[in-house]
């Protein structure tokens, strides 16, 4: 049985069973608890779990990442909620220098299993520092994995499997997407991390995406189809650990890869992409790997800039079309 679910909601019962099951769960972060989350994702769980476990901090992310991460050295498993990962910025010497390294820096003494989560990437008309995608900056960090999804039944199953990790995760959800619904399986649900999701299957063409970028994918995917192309639509949902595998069957499948990705183009997720399947792939290529991505430059306020800065499906029909060699 399942049942339909906003992603907020998936989040919210993924952080609630995790916290009835073990009492060394707890959540902070700015606005979590007696506003019930900026996102409203924490709805609730200030009245069930007190102030002891569901915590407001100070607008300091620098100081609450570290609070964290001291606390996961000693025991506990906490849940650092930033309102967006734009402002985790001011925390990086805690998840960078401090999270990532505890395991290694400690000759294995210590481990370090927290979970960062909260927005990343565009979220309309918010501009320069506030549409800003940070899974290829968090995934470059050995000792962080990373999760970026919006599909609800992923979401609530990623979150449960990051809270028992062992190690720090970093978990990019989507400030527009909040309200996105899905079916969420009843009952205990986990995803495994590192394992993509084939949302389509295709044989004539690969679209490798993640986050809400799957939904100009797979809307691009309903176009082509119409047109008489099959693309087969693979859903990253973790990008650290990456799943290699699951992307090259596909493309010895299909020979054409086109990589949909919302970071910008330099030494992103979709160059990663790229270089993994011309290192493992490169004798089943029939076309150049193409990469759809936002523009080299720092986002805009105005409506147009950003249509033109984002990624969509026509621009996702035309790269399959070139990768494809159909004239258009």
């Amino acid at each position: 049985m399942s049942r339909t679910l906003a992603l907020r909601d998936a989040l919210r019962e993924a952080m609630i069973e995790e916290m009835r099951r073990d009492e060394t769960v707890f959540l902070m972060g700015e606005e979590v608890a007696e506003y019930n989350g900026a996102y409203k994702v924490s709805k609730g769980m200030l009245d069930e779990f007190g102030p002891r476990r569901v915590i407001d901090t100070p607008i300091a992310e620098l100081g609450f990442a570290g609070i964290g991460v001291g606390a996961a050295m000693n025991g506990l498993r906490p849940i650092v909620e930033f309102m967006t990962w734009n402002f985790a910025v001011l925390a990086f010497d805690q998840i960078v220098n401090n999270a990532a390294k505890t395991l290694s820096q400690s000759a294995g003494q210590f481990q370090c299993p927290i979970v960062f989560r909260g927005p990343s990437g565009a979220a309309g008309q918010l501009a320069q520092q506030h549409s800003q995608t940070f899974e290829s900056w968090m995934a470059n960090v050995p000792g962080l994995k990373v999760i970026s999804c919006i599909d609800p039944a992923d979401a609530k199953g990623l979150l449960k499997s990051a809270i028992r990790d062992e190690d720090p995760v970093c978990i990019m959800e989507s400030e527009m997407l909040y309200g996105h619904t899905g079916e969420v399986p009843d009952g205990e649900y986990l995803v495994p991390i590192g394992v993509a999701a084939v949302r389509k299957q295709g044989t004539d063409v690969t679209l490798v995406s993640y986050n809400k970028m799957m939904l100009p994918t797979l809307e691009a995917a309903e176009i082509l189809a119409s047109e008489g192309i099959s693309a087969e639509v693979i859903d990253l949902r973790t990008i650290r650990p990456l799943d290699v595998r699951t992307i090259i069957e596909s493309v010895k499948k299909t020979n054409r890869l086109v990589v949909i990705d919302e970071s910008w183009p330099f030494a992103g997720v979709s160059s990663e992409v790229a270089y993994v399947v011309q290192r493992h792939a490169f004798d089943y290529l029939d076309a150049p790997i193409m990469r759809i991505n936002a523009a080299d430059t720092s986002l805009g306020y105005a409506p147009t800039l950003v249509e033109e800065y984002m990624p969509n499906a026509a621009k996702i029909v035309k790269a399959v079309k070139e990768v494809m060699y159909v004239r258009y």
